[in-house]
């Protein structure tokens, strides 16, 4: 079930009008928590059975975590919960992924051993709510959030449908009070609410799947061998078509709870206008983000070393980072690509003094078109099926690929300029809290923004695409 699909409006209408009687607010949650079952369930029941299961046992250790006494108690539960979490997630997601790759070596070794074909499926968010639910787990143990006895509203806060499956990360921390004061849609939230899904509904349906996704999927075709303007067509639209539609799901996401008078965090903030590559992180998918930096970074010793003790953890946090986006070397590579860039600006900084100039405006501009360069080539990684693709690419952008110069199709040229629009926007935005601009619109006004982004919406001639965030 799609936030973009005509099931999903009819189940959300139906909740919505469910949601407004005069129930006690546990039936209330209990009917958030049977409509998160359905959402999930409708992709597959037996994934919805291995949610709660997942849930259940983290519930239980983070009351066995709680109920200890003695520090190494609760640091063996701790392990058994990083161990249950991990190694769920080590299994669905990288075990095909770990027996092409123990095959591989082993041929290179010169041992002939073919990897057993179990053709596990990959269960639909389950990336994101590991990590929900384990960063819980350790706030737990750090003493930070207290333990919650109810494994109603445990298992609430890991499926709230909104952002079950592609995020933003929610930390407990953030749910509890959500979870504890009874919550009722208001006017202004379902107003705030249906401009958010509007939003996002619109740069998932008429930018990500109509005007950059057929052409970023021509240039990534195993191999052919794309000329300089297919690379740069391709390249640019699908810096386009990854930011809306994952920053047009957190929006849906946002927005959704908002209608239910709940609080999601902000997910994406202009990336596009970063100015350096730490600028970006803080930006771009900000729940992962910032859970990597305080449930990886911080504890593999963050800053508080020499600089290659601290550009060693940067690298390892961005590479793992990566390798959660998908079971690819691709993916490691553009996480590791990051981590150098991160490395990079951080000892350049160190290194130069702190003169005024360094903060003029042309400056900063240029800085923050160099980052988009740099964020772009890296997405050529994430994109391509594989390195040769890859490397054809990153060729052609360079202008060094063995393919002719062909013209620019219409439908690249309508690609980046509307990339360019996205960047401009970036830009005018990067410092604009959404949410507080678009309850302060005139009724008139939002009638207006919203009968356009519907217009566009409806009569969009894209195909409907699965959003991208889902496969990780």
């Amino acid at each position: 079930m799609q936030f973009d699909s005509l099931t999903f409006v009819v189940f959300f209408l139906a909740l919505m009008a469910l949601y407004q009687l005069p129930w006690s607010w546990n039936a209330r949650k209990w009917l958030l928590l049977v409509a998160s079952f359905v959402f999930y369930g409708a992709w597959s029941p037996p994934f919805l059975l291995l949610l709660i299961a997942s849930a259940s046992v983290d519930w239980w250790l983070s009351l066995c975590i709680a109920g200890s006494t003695s520090p190494p108690a609760r640091r063996r539960w701790l392990i058994v919960s990083i161990s249950a979490n991990l190694g769920l997630l080590g299994f669905f997601k990288y075990g095909n992924f770990l027996n092409h790759n123990v095959a591989t070596l082993l041929g290179a070794l010169g041992i002939d051993w073919q990897a057993p074909s179990f053709d596990i499926l990959l269960p639909i968010g389950i990336s994101f709510y590991t990590f929900q639910s384990l960063s819980y787990c350790i706030d737990v143990y750090r003493g930070q959030v207290p333990v919650q006895r109810s494994l109603r509203d445990y298992v609430l806060f890991v499926a709230f449908f909104p952002q079950l499956v592609a995020g933003p990360i929610v930390r407990y921390s953030v749910f509890r009070e959500q979870l504890e004061q009874p919550r009722r849609s208001t006017a202004d939230g379902v107003f705030v609410g249906i401009s958010l899904m509007l939003i996002g509904l619109f740069q998932k349906i008429v930018l990500a799947d109509s005007v950059f996704a057929p052409v970023a999927d021509t240039g990534f075709v195993i191999g052919a061998e794309p000329g300089v303007a297919l690379a740069w067509g391709a390249t640019i639209a699908f810096s386009g078509q990854i930011f809306c539609d994952f920053a047009g799901y957190s929006m849906c996401a946002i927005g959704c709870a908002m209608m239910l008078g709940f609080y999601l965090p902000d997910n994406f903030r202009s990336p596009y206008a970063a100015i350096g590559f730490s600028d970006f992180w803080r930006r771009w998918h900000i729940s992962l983000s910032s859970w990597l930096r305080d449930y990886l970074y911080v504890p593999l010793g963050g800053s508080r070393g020499s600089s290659l003790f601290t550009a060693r953890n940067m690298m390892l946090t961005m590479v793992l980072g990566g390798l959660w986006h998908g079971a690819a070397w691709t993916f490691v590579a553009w996480g590791a690509f990051h981590g150098l860039w991160l490395g990079i600006e951080r000892a350049a900084r160190a290194a130069m003094p702190n003169h005024a100039w360094l903060q003029a405006a042309p400056l900063r501009w240029l800085y923050g078109l160099f980052t988009l360069l740099v964020v772009m080539w890296a997405w050529v990684w994430f994109r391509a099926p594989d390195f040769a693709t890859a490397s054809k690419v990153h060729m052609a952008l360079l202008g060094l690929g063995e393919t002719a110069h062909v013209a620019v199709s219409n439908e690249a040229r309508i690609a980046m300029i509307a990339f360019a629009l996205l960047w401009l926007t970036h830009w005018l935005t990067r410092s604009l809290d959404l949410r507080s601009a678009l309850s302060r619109l005139p009724a008139w006004c939002a009638g207006l923004f919203w009968g356009l982004l519907l217009g566009a919406i409806v009569l969009s001639p894209g195909a409907g695409r699965a959003f991208i965030y889902f496969q990780f």
